[in-house]
C-alpha cells in the first residue's frame, strides 16, 4: 500500500447520457496510465468529488500529487480531506486523463449507449480492469519484449476465462 501514496493521480469526470438524461462517469488514472477507479454519479458537486476521493483514498492511500482540470468541485473536496496542497492544476496537466476516456468512448458507441446508471458502472470497472490487464505501454520496451508480455497477459486472460 505504500507504493501506491507515492503515485501522481489524474482525476476527471465525463459526461454520460443514460436514457437522455446527464450523469458523470469520474474517473482516477495514475500516473502510468492505469484506472485506478472508476464511479457513477448524478452530479458533479462538492459532495460527489469528496465520495470519489474518500473511496480511492481508502483504497490507495494519500497521493504525493493530484492533478484535475478547472473544476470547482476539486478544491472545495480537497480542502475538506486536508490535501489542498498536493493538488495540481494546470493547461494540459490532465491529459493522461482525458487520454483514458478515449477506449471507453469508443465501446460505448458500439453499445449504443446505456441504460442504466448500474449497468453502466459495471461496465466502466470491468473494462478498466481489462484496460489495466493488456496495456503494456508499448513504446517503453523493445518489441520483442512486447510481444512476450502481450502473449502473457492473454495466457492469462485465457486461463481466467477457462
Amino acid at each position: 500500500m505504500d507504493s501506491y501514496s507515492q503515485w501522481r493521480w489524474h482525476l476527471d469526470e465525463v459526461f454520460v447520457k443514460i436514457n437522455g438524461k446527464l450523469c458523470y462517469l469520474w474517473r482516477a488514472v495514475d500516473h502510468e496510465g492505469e484506472v485506478l477507479e472508476t464511479v457513477v454519479t448524478a452530479k458533479r458537486d462538492k459532495a460527489a468529488a469528496l465520495g470519489f476521493l474518500k473511496r480511492i483514498m481508502k483504497k490507495y492511500g494519500r497521493p504525493r500529487s493530484v492533478v484535475t482540470d478547472g473544476l470547482s468541485s476539486y478544491p472545495a473536496a480537497m480542502s475538506e480531506i486536508g490535501n489542498v496542497d498536493r493538488q495540481e492544476v494546470g493547461h494540459r496537466l490532465n491529459n493522461r486523463a482525458e487520454n483514458s476516456h478515449q477506449p471507453f468512448r469508443r465501446r460505448e458507441r458500439a453499445m449504443l449507449r446505456f441504460r442504466s446508471a448500474k449497468t453502466l458502472q459495471k461496465f466502466s470497472s470491468v473494462h478498466a480492469q481489462v484496460h489495466n490487464h493488456f496495456n503494456q505501454e508499448r513504446h517503453l520496451v523493445a518489441h520483442e519484449i512486447y510481444k512476450q508480455r502481450r502473449s502473457a497477459a492473454l495466457g492469462e486472460w485465457r486461463a481466467l476465462m477457462a
